[in-house]
């Protein structure tokens, strides 16, 4: 795999997936619609046309703005592409983070189990299999991609730590997390393939036998 180069350790703030050093955009009302619509165009050329037909001079034509204007809220692809993977983040992550809260474990693992087998969309999967060729070949979006999936797995980290502790088990709940978030994506892909998997029954399996593993070390 590619490594990272000239970005980073970690985002310049939670969520924001800035380059190093790089200042916060200058903001108005009208600036910030128009980054809103080439965000949203970047990710409709992403899920309709995958890599290929990605520049920021398309970009600019699907928004209807310049492709000067582009660049002064963009300084190139990368950055754009740095954006649109905080765009999907709301698609993604965010409501797996809003599920894990609560006082119990019952509540927040079935809240989890049932985001995880809702069907993931074609759109989406397009746009996160265009992603993840793209991190391919740039640093920068592969080390975001990766800061995305490491909070992705936080998330199961943070079920099964509240399950380990509510059971009084002192195993490391970091496989288990690991393995459910490894599982949870190949199952996305392979909806996305129409392979016919019952990916529902999958996922409610694997949840159960990782519950098991870490009940029964109490």
């Amino acid at each position: 795999m590619a490594t990272r180069t000239d970005y980073a350790a970690s985002p310049t703030t939670p969520g924001d997936h800035r380059r190093a050093g790089q200042p916060a955009p200058r903001t108005s009302a009208k600036g910030d619609d128009t980054r809103r619509r080439l965000v949203l165009a970047a990710r409709t050329l992403l899920a309709e046309d995958g890599r290929g037909a990605f520049t920021t001079r398309n970009v600019a034509a699907l928004s209807g703005v310049s492709h000067g204007m582009c660049h002064y809220h963009f300084a190139d692809r990368t950055e754009l592409l740095l954006a649109v993977i905080d765009d999907v983040r709301a698609d993604w992550i965010l409501p797996y983070e809003a599920a894990v809260e609560g006082p119990d474990y019952r509540g927040a693992a079935d809240r989890i189990v049932q985001l995880l087998t809702q069907p993931e969309g074609d759109a989406l999967a397009r746009l996160h299999a265009a992603l993840h060729w793209l991190a391919l070949s740039d640093a920068g979006v592969l080390a975001a991609l990766q800061a995305e999936y490491v909070r992705w797995q936080t998330v199961f980290s943070r079920l099964f730590e509240r399950l380990a502790s509510e059971s009084g088990s002192t195993v490391d709940v970091t496989p288990a997390a690991a393995a459910l978030a490894a599982a949870a994506d190949g199952l996305a892909a392979m909806d996305s393939l129409g392979t016919g998997v019952n990916s529902e029954a999958a996922i409610r399996h694997l949840f159960s036998a990782l519950e098991q593993s870490i009940s029964d070390t109490a």
